[in-house]
């Protein structure tokens, strides 16, 4: 598939296409999956402060405010499983929060047949928002780098749309590994390592186009 991208100073971006062998519901996550939720775990990448700093310098651009509860989704995995509260939710998400919470990226993961090409990435517009959550709460976008489907902004790095989220029945994904530029080989050994745990899975993956 291939991904529009707008002109960013900042952005390394990078996205591929996963095809699972069977619907996610009967897909489920392998116990060696799910141990490389710790933060002890051993991994082929590590989270540092400076991709700490370096990752909401990236979602800063554009006037948006990477901060308290709008802060990257990274820092989220850190801290609930600092707390003891990341546990398994699917094992496509899983895969996407074990690259993530290791890495110190960002990492978006929508179900490709809930959205609708053409797909773009791009900063979102003032006073844009949409719902990330079954509890009907919303973000302010205004300012944030998100992927856009032909309805609208459905992802970023902070939140996904509740939209396109995966669910029993996905069966195609897009993943996108939000990063900064002076992060780039941070980014492709996080990505490829993120692809060979869903291979592991049975899984397909695809690098998307981007031009």
């Amino acid at each position: 598939m291939t991904l529009a991208v707008d002109a960013h100073p900042l952005l390394h971006l990078a996205a591929f296409e996963t095809t699972l062998a069977a619907p996610l519901g009967e897909t489920p996550s392998p116990a060696w999956l799910t141990a490389l939720l710790a933060l002890d775990a051993e991994a082929p990448v590590q989270r540092s402060e400076t991709i700490r700093a370096t990752s909401r310098n990236l979602l800063r651009y554009g006037g948006y405010k990477p901060t308290g509860r709008g802060k990257p989704a990274s820092e989220y995995l850190v801290r609930a499983a600092e707390n003891g509260k990341l546990g398994s939710i699917n094992a496509v998400v899983d895969a996407c929060n074990v690259v993530s919470l290791h890495s110190g990226l960002p990492i978006s993961v929508v179900d490709l047949d809930r959205a609708t090409a053409p797909f773009r990435v791009g900063l979102a517009e003032p006073g844009a928002s949409y719902v990330f959550n079954t509890g009907g709460q919303t973000i302010d976008l205004g300012g944030l780098l998100c992927l856009f489907d032909s309805e609208g902004p459905c992802a970023n790095g902070v939140k996904d749309s509740q939209r396109t989220k995966t669910h029993d029945g996905t069966r195609r994904t897009l993943s996108l590994v939000w990063g900064h530029q002076d992060l780039a080989a941070q980014v492709e050994t996080a990505t490829a390592w993120y692809r060979s745990l869903l291979e592991q899975l049975g899984a397909e993956t695809q690098a998307a186009v981007l031009p």
